[in-house]
């Protein structure tokens, strides 16, 4: 079916009200928005679906969500009667429309017989996580589109280990998708008689008390908490997310007095009215944060995105300034103080390891055999640090620590498969304490790490190609790479080229091939003779290809001018 036809379909089909007939009859004359929103459905991979909001098949709606859920569905029934007994959780945040779609997939999954455990209001992502492996769930689904713009929405889907779904059932649910009408194939019921025959039951506060519980557990040094709990404060803000009612409370539990919340950022608004980007990367969403924390003589600032599953602080420096950390040095951080603490509390588990996924930074690896600690890469994205957790644990080849990416992505303890802003706001908050009972900020503690470890370095590059037009060009990008691989990028040699879809290793000057371990996703990395690593690799959510400068050097300087010297590689990309 071509996109015009798919267009006339919908603007004929009775599912759609008269408001979004009357929607799509207001672009009739404008072709290339008829065919951005119908040339494709959107593409549903092992991370969902994720698009902007509005009437459309390439676009995120009611009619997309049933269709998506049928599919869904229909996967988890071919697992047979004990699959659907077992049931689905399904969760929610803030999102215009987060709670609709909810609701719409909860009765999809009822009409379809399959139980359904839905969460009462919005909540954390970490906590639907939790909530499948809590109640012995087949899957689960959560409503969100984490950081992106407020005209986003998302469905990202997990499996029964509380990871995102694996490869091999996304492609059958994607597979099926293809074959099923967006609106014939539909079944769905009423969501109040769902809940009245107790099809749909409700999840609350006994939920979030077995979450806090195991979050709190994750507290490896408390006596460094209760030393500083009078005097040190912090300031926490959600961007008006999920994470305004449970990480103030696990502060609290966890024994911080001082917990300032940012007051127009707890409010609840899919429209996120004070940030452009509820983005805890995004240093100008902490402005309010900031002039609170400069009026209290704060010690750090705590941010979640939207569906608090991502974490990011900004800390006070010696001129009394806060300066944003990256999630690379966040994470080096957390993993040295997990370490040390573990150490000074005897509760470092045999065998000790963390996972990072391949686009993060190097200096984790160094602060591993420094400490003695086996220090493994994964594909990015939780499912697969996830999938070797529970490899490396299940096998007895190690036990993980910590987990992180440098999305602001951290993942502590064996309750949850997915990254964490509540427990790692714990974790990071205690760290921090620590730190200033030995009179330090978590700036010093970073240049005391860069002093001890080496001076590391790391920048992203977001090349964006929005659009059709975009998406071809990403395209493009990737094969040009692979049919002229570079020899030389800005006057320095390529000493190996790396292509993660197959596996191969290309030595430069030989031409000899070898494999790696991971294969199977479409990145690339050129392994450079100045110690520096480049991975080029399409975002599996956002219109962009992203382009990861890894390096270190003898000083701050050596390694940052490195950096700027190869983003001006990624930038001609774009071409």
């Amino acid at each position: 079916m071509s996109y015009r036809d798919a267009y006339e379909a919908w603007l004929a089909s009775p599912a759609l009200s008269e408001a979004e007939k009357a929607e799509l009859k207001g672009i009739a004359g404008d072709e290339k928005e008829i065919e951005s929103r119908f040339f494709s459905q959107l593409e549903f991979g092992t991370a969902g679906l994720r698009g902007t909001m509005s009437t459309g098949l390439y676009r995120m709606n009611v009619h997309v969500v049933r269709h998506t859920t049928q599919a869904f569905a229909q996967l988890i029934l071919n697992e047979g009667p004990e699959a659907a007994a077992r049931g689905v959780a399904i969760c929610f945040d803030c999102r215009n429309n987060s709670q609709t779609f909810a609701r719409e997939s909860a009765c999809v999954m009822a009409a379809n017989g399959i139980h359904v455990r839905l969460f009462e209001s919005l909540r954390p992502t970490p906590e639907l996580s939790f909530a499948i492996r809590e109640y012995g769930c087949i899957a689960g689904i959560n409503i969100t589109a984490s950081h992106n713009p407020k005209e986003y929405n998302g469905y990202k889907v997990y499996w029964e280990d509380g990871a995102q779904l694996p490869p091999e059932h996304a492609d059958e649910v994607s597979r099926m998708m293809k074959e099923m009408d967006v609106f014939a194939c539909v079944k769905t019921m009423d969501y109040d008689q769902a809940v009245a025959e107790g099809k749909i039951v409700l999840m609350g506060s006994e939920t979030d008390e077995k979450f806090l519980a195991h979050a709190l557990s994750q507290i490896s040094d408390q006596a460094a908490i209760d030393e500083m709990a009078d005097t040190f404060k912090m300031v926490y803000t959600p961007f008006h997310g999920t994470g305004y009612k449970l990480i103030p409370e696990a502060l609290k539990r966890a024994g911080m007095k001082h917990v300032i919340c940012v007051p127009e950022q707890m409010v609840i608004d899919g429209n996120f009215p004070t940030v452009v980007s509820p983005n805890p990367e995004n240093p100008e969403g902490f402005y309010l944060a900031v002039d609170l924390a400069k009026a209290n003589g704060a010690d750090f600032i705590l941010g979640s995105d939207p569906d608090a599953d991502r974490v990011g602080l900004m800390v006070r420096t010696g001129d009394g300034e806060y300066k944003v950390l990256t999630g690379n040095q966040t994470g080096v951080l957390l993993l040295d103080y997990e370490i040390g603490a573990k150490k000074r509390t005897g509760t470092m588990p045999a065998n000790p390891v963390a996972l990072k996924s391949l686009v993060s930074t190097e200096m984790a690896r160094k602060v591993c055999e420094v400490n003695g600690l086996k220090c493994y890469d994964t594909f990015t994205g939780f499912k697969f640090l996830a999938q070797k957790k529970d490899q490396l644990e299940s096998s007895g080849e190690g036990n993980v620590i910590m987990s992180f990416e440098e999305s602001y992505g951290y993942m502590l303890g064996s309750f949850v498969r997915d990254k964490d802003a509540v427990t790692a706001a714990v974790a990071m908050t205690e760290m921090a304490a620590w730190y200033a009972s030995q009179g330090m900020t978590l700036y010093d503690a970073l240049q005391a790490l860069f002093r001890k470890y080496g001076f590391y370095a790391e920048k992203t590059m977001n090349l964006v190609m929005p659009g059709l037009d975009g998406l071809k060009k990403m395209a493009q990008l990737m094969s040009d790479l692979r049919e002229n691989p570079p020899t030389e990028i800005q006057g320095v040699k390529v000493l190996q080229q790396k292509d993660y879809k197959d596996g191969s290793v290309v030595d430069t000057d030989t031409g000899a091939k070898s494999t790696m371990e991971l294969s199977g996703s479409n990145v690339l990395r050129y392994e450079m003779a100045d110690a520096t690593s480049l991975i080029v690799r399409p975002s599996g959510t956002e219109p962009k290809v992203k382009v990861y400068i890894l390096t270190s050097g003898d000083s701050k300087e050596a390694a940052d001018a490195k950096v700027a010297k190869y983003a001006a590689w990624a930038e001609s990309l774009k071409g």
